[in-house]
């Protein structure tokens, strides 16, 4: 596409937008199970209303507008409060993957200042820790010492005491995990960094605006937040189970001077005096008041009960899912998120034959499963959704089919040893995406 030598009407610039949905994954309709976090219209107005009130505000320079300093402040705290440390101080960010890089480089700037010694720094991280944290490893040059995982999918201990060194610097687990939706063991992850004198992440990105409403509603949840101690910086998403809009997380230390690594400051340009919380420099204000927005909307009754409708069906889809004969669902899931594999079909072939129907599954490896992760859009799909498992698994079983094409490809990478061959294969398809 050249760039347009006479500018299109409005009229025609959304009518092509608009079309160009067509093809896009229908997840007002609960046909995802990943991506999108969808609490209702009446939410995704509210949403909407408050991104447009903020839409060309800029979060850079605080002082310009206070009101949307405010809205992240207030944003802040709430989280704080709600992961139960309300003296936490915290920043918001673009999403779960920055408020990640920005918590690995708090680390390695705290070591520099407390730890000189350490030159070549670590991170104790699980495998099933989110990809963010090799992001994170890439680009502030800390090690990622990866920890097994037991037979619960959760971090084994033993592997992570004979792991870690005097190079390690970060602690990392997940609450949850986004593979299958377990929490690492927190509170012994913690007390191995506390012991050695480091710090601790929880990344709970996906599970910080989940757990605390799971737990308020009696379903049992293991220690993970600020009450266990040890614990010194967390992650969590406003724009995944928060229902904000994209663009929204929080990252929290337990003190301000433990924050103040995070930051960036650079008093000698032309330009002026430059300091900079986090990784970008413009902010866009949208998200930012969306996020306030929607928690305000919601309060904690309009969480509980969103909450409540949610694990009532999640709930009934693992319980349907085990009694499918030949799948099973991967561990002790804790909140909404949960994998499945079977026992004697080819998993990748039930994705294909799921995506046949309509809907749009998440592929697993090592080992091979699908993914689920369960929103109010679900709850009316529920019956829907495990009929059309059982018809697929049984047809798959009667046929012995085998997963084609883009599953198939899929399948055999996930299964290869030489996992520099599948990381080259990526970026080869990262490059080649635009098809140009």
């Amino acid at each position: 596409m050249e760039f347009p030598k006479r500018g299109l009407s409005k009229d025609e610039v959304l009518t092509s937008l608009k079309g160009r949905q067509g093809s896009d994954a229908d997840w007002r309709h609960g046909r995802t199970f990943s991506l999108v976090y969808y609490a209702g219209p009446e939410a995704l107005d509210v949403l909407y209303e408050a991104s447009r009130a903020y839409f060309s505000e800029n979060a850079l320079n605080p002082m310009a507008f206070p009101g949307l300093r405010q809205c992240e402040t207030d944003v802040v705290a709430m989280t704080a409060a709600m992961l139960h440390h309300p003296d936490a101080a915290g920043t918001m960010t673009t999403g779960g993957t920055e408020s990640i890089l920005m918590a690995v480089k708090t680390a390695r700037q705290w070591a520099r200042a407390h730890k000189p010694e350490i030159t070549q720094p670590e991170m104790l991280v699980p495998i099933t820790v989110h990809p963010a944290f090799e992001k994170a490893a890439a680009y502030f040059d800390v090690k990622a010492v990866h920890v097994p995982v037991g037979d619960d999918f959760r971090a084994d201990m033993a592997a992570a005491r004979s792991l870690i060194n005097d190079n390690t610097i970060l602690v990392v687990g997940s609450a949850p995990q986004y593979p299958h939706g377990v929490v690492d063991p927190i509170t012994e992850l913690a007390a191995l960094a506390r012991d050695r004198g480091i710090l601790c992440h929880v990344d709970a990105c996906l599970g910080g605006f989940l757990l605390p409403w799971v737990e308020k509603l009696g379903y049992p949840v293991p220690p993970f937040d600020f009450r266990v101690e040890g614990v010194t910086s967390m992650s969590a998403d406003v724009h995944k189970y928060g229902y904000a809009a994209k663009g929204a997380s929080v990252v929290l230390y337990r003190d301000r001077d433990l924050r103040k690594h995070q930051f960036v400051a650079y008093a000698d340009w032309p330009g002026g005096l430059y300091g900079s919380p986090s990784m970008c420099g413009t902010r866009a204000g949208g998200p930012i008041a969306a996020a306030w927005a929607i928690m305000n909307h919601l309060g904690e009754e309009g969480y509980l009960r969103i909450t409540r409708e949610t694990m009532t069906a999640a709930r009934a889809l693992i319980e349907g899912i085990n009694a499918i004969p030949g799948l099973y669902v991967f561990g002790d899931p804790v909140g909404s998120v949960f994998g499945f594999g079977s026992h004697d079909i080819d998993i990748y072939a039930l994705s294909e034959a799921m995506d046949a129907k309509g809907w749009h599954l998440d592929r697993l490896q090592r080992p091979p499963g699908l993914h689920m992760m369960i929103t109010p859009a679900h709850a009316p799909l529920v019956e829907k959704i495990l009929a059309d498992l059982r018809e697929a698994t049984e047809t798959i079983r009667r046929e012995g089919t085998t997963a084609e094409g883009a599953a198939a490809m899929y399948g055999a990478l996930g299964t290869m040893d030489d996992r520099g061959t599948v990381n080259d294969f990526i970026l080869n398809f990262l490059d080649n995406i635009d098809a140009r």
